[in-house]
């Protein structure tokens, strides 16, 4: 059992012990000891700060829960010049992210169509275990699509100037290659694009119901009564196949390059060595099918508004507010001990959130801060935020990522069925499409924490300001 000081009102700090290198740092609301599963997910923080190269502090969210190594809600950055990269440190579903979408369309003219809407977007956008996308590809295809993002979409009519800018890194990220992916990871993705996948991952008709900044929201074009939609999901078959198989070269590479960790989940390599660079243009790949297949739904969901309301989308207004990548490692430098310093950024459920003036930011966002999209569980509000300046010195620009689990799947679903689960939140004037009823009792509101308590969590700490809030009207899961 680690250690555990309390820091300030909502900051706990773990002191070096062992083979630690540097501390602990947990930003958790109080309830988080009284959790199931707490001491896993904090000794998983302790087990993060051994890793060769990582500097400054192994932080941990306040969404935290176990996970692979890593715990879910874990920001740790390693020296890339003598640190490490785990793909334990970003997870299997490489670049599992979120997308908002704004529209000109308004919760009166909205909310009587949403059973409607929500049945021509399970239409559209396949859901489940299963290898359909609505974008199928040829191998070569797949490769210029891995390797050049959402701009190859550009190319192909499949999104917009604006689309791209809105997306982090321009939703290419530098240094994709197929090469180190294998064959059964590019099979696995090629008719993927463009689908949902399962667990919780979901399309949420949501009405923006409450602006606590004004000006924020005003120069987003963010309103009360509007209409989004957002989109979480990630790399799908060809991310999980990609982690799993570089993971087995990374156990043999972490003997080779005598590397000690206190669990065999944390196996790495040198960030600089041939294990490590061919982990991370995988995970580039990976990263950019993710971006892809959220633009390539975002295209399906335009074209569902369209059949709706029998208006053109562009008339619609619909159009990205952005889109935000929660499990990947990202090459970013940040000051360390006063020094500007190329780091490893890893973020396993937890999301980038730059502060106002970063060059790294589309120009609309450069004012403001990026927006940091934190989801909730399903039936509960989502929230929109600001990344911060603190966030840069304290986070290396980190936020929350959604609401973090509180259940395992099994538990949740001996409480309620999925049956009753849909009832209660149809009762609630939600509606609730599912290809699987069991799949709602696994991700049923009380499996989860309270998102609203995470987001007072990030607020006060100061790592994101809140901006405003989202309901949901209808909710397609995966």
């Amino acid at each position: 059992m680690v250690h555990v000081e309390r820091a300030g009102a909502h900051t706990y700090v773990i002191e070096p012990t062992g083979g630690m290198r540097v501390p602990g740092c947990v930003y958790a609301h109080e309830s988080l000891f009284e959790q199931a599963g707490h001491e896993e997910a904090l000794q998983q923080v302790a087990n993060v700060a051994t890793l060769p190269g990582i500097v400054r502090a192994s932080l941990a969210m306040p969404d935290i829960h176990w996970g692979y190594g890593f715990p879910i809600g874990g920001v740790a950055a390693m020296r890339a010049d003598d640190g490490v990269v785990s793909p334990g440190g970003v997870g299997f579903d490489i670049n599992c992210g979120v997308r908002l979408a704004v529209t000109g369309l308004d919760d009166e003219e909205v909310r009587p169509r949403a059973e409607e809407l929500v049945h021509e977007l399970m239409r559209r956008v396949p859901q489940g275990l299963n290898d359909r996308g609505t974008l199928k590809l040829q191998g070569r295809e797949l490769t210029q699509l891995v390797e050049r993002g959402v701009p190859w979409l550009l190319e192909h009519g499949l999104a917009t100037e604006r689309d791209v800018e809105r997306t982090e890194q321009n939703g290419a990220m530098p240094g994709a290659s197929v090469e180190p992916v294998t064959q059964k990871a590019i099979a696995r993705g090629r008719t993927q694009v463009g689908s949902l996948g399962a667990g919780n991952h979901f399309i949420e008709l949501q009405v923006v119901d409450e602006v606590l900044d004004e000006a924020v929201a005003g120069a987003w074009g963010v309103h009360v009564g509007q209409i989004a939609v957002m989109i979480h999901s990630g790399s799908r078959g060809f991310g999980h196949q990609t982690c799993t198989d570089h993971l087995q070269r990374m156990a043999a590479a972490t003997r080779r390059y005598g590397i000690e960790v206190p669990d065999r989940q944390l196996a790495c390599a040198p960030a600089s060595s041939p294990e490590g660079q061919d982990y991370l243009a995988a995970m580039a790949a990976a990263a950019n099918f993710a971006f892809a297949n959220r633009q390539v739904m975002m295209h399906e969901v335009r074209l569902g508004l369209e059949q709706v309301f029998r208006r053109p989308w562009e008339r619609l207004g619909v159009e990205l507010l952005y889109d935000v990548a929660h499990n990947i490692a990202k090459l970013e430098t940040h000051e360390v001990d006063g020094v500007p310093t190329d780091l490893w950024v890893h973020r396993k459920g937890a999301t980038r959130a730059f502060g106002p003036g970063h060059p790294e930011l589309p120009p609309v966002y450069r004012a403001t801060g990026q927006p940091v999209i934190v989801p909730g569980d399903m039936g509960s509000e989502s929230w929109l935020l600001a990344g911060t300046e603190a966030a840069m010195r304290e986070s290396f620009g980190s936020a929350a990522h959604g609401a973090g689990r509180r259940l395992s799947r099994g538990a949740a679903k001996r409480v309620m069925s999925g049956a009753d689960v849909r009832r209660d939140l149809e009762a609630k004037g939600i509606v609730v499409l599912s290809q699987s009823t069991s799949l709602l009792a696994e991700e049923a509101p009380y499996a989860y924490k309270d998102v609203g308590e995470i987001v007072d969590v990030i607020d006060a700490v100061g790592l994101a300001r809140k901006v405003a809030r989202l309901r949901p009207l209808g909710v397609l899961k995966g």
